[in-house]
């Protein structure tokens, strides 16, 4: 005769953690600076507050494109890193992120991000600023300061916001094949 075995209750999946939005938000910020910025509105490079690397020389801007192309592989590098711990927290059985959660973690690196590049570039070691073709006003970098203290706010807003809808229980998984919770969509 066989005994019906006993099935032990699973441990509840961890929260899901903040750090992939985080870094997401780092590396994506990276990107709407380099990109838009430095390419497409071409306001500074890296190293265009140099003296040795003026961009109106072929020498100047090939140092400069170098040194975007460096902060490009970082930011690269924060996705990559996001996507592994993505992954990683999933193969262990952590809950989704809610979107809430994530956007908010998004919004917290980006934020920080800029406030970091802005404190450290711009004003500590003075390699570019915001408007390098305008010679560098001090308002434009100011703006870009305080432009990361409200990505900082609003995404800390949004990740309470997430935290405090998981605590009462509206993240819970969606049963298979189901669309999720509203909280979830």
């Amino acid at each position: 005769m066989s005994v019906p075995s006993r099935q032990v209750p699973s441990d509840p999946p961890e929260r899901p953690s903040r750090a992939p939005g985080i870094l997401y938000g780092i590396g994506l910020g990276g990107f709407v600076d380099g990109i838009v910025l430095h390419q497409i509105l071409q306001w500074h490079h890296m190293l265009s507050s140099t003296a040795g690397n003026p961009v109106d020389t072929v020498a100047g801007l090939e140092v400069n494109t170098l040194a975007d192309g460096f902060f490009h592989v970082f930011s690269w590098l924060c996705v990559v890193g996001a996507s592994i711990v993505t992954l990683a927290q999933w193969r262990q059985g952590r809950l989704a992120p809610s979107w809430r959660l994530h956007l908010g973690g998004l919004l917290i690196g980006w934020g920080g991000f800029n406030l970091v590049e802005g404190l450290v570039d711009h004003q500590i070691l003075g390699i570019h600023h915001v408007r390098d073709d305008l010679g560098g006003p001090l308002a434009w970098d100011l703006g870009f300061l305080a432009l990361a203290v409200v990505l900082i706010a609003a995404g800390w807003l949004l990740q309470r916001a997430g935290m405090q809808a998981l605590e009462r229980g509206g993240s819970a998984p969606a049963p298979t094949g189901s669309r999720g919770s509203a909280e979830q969509r």
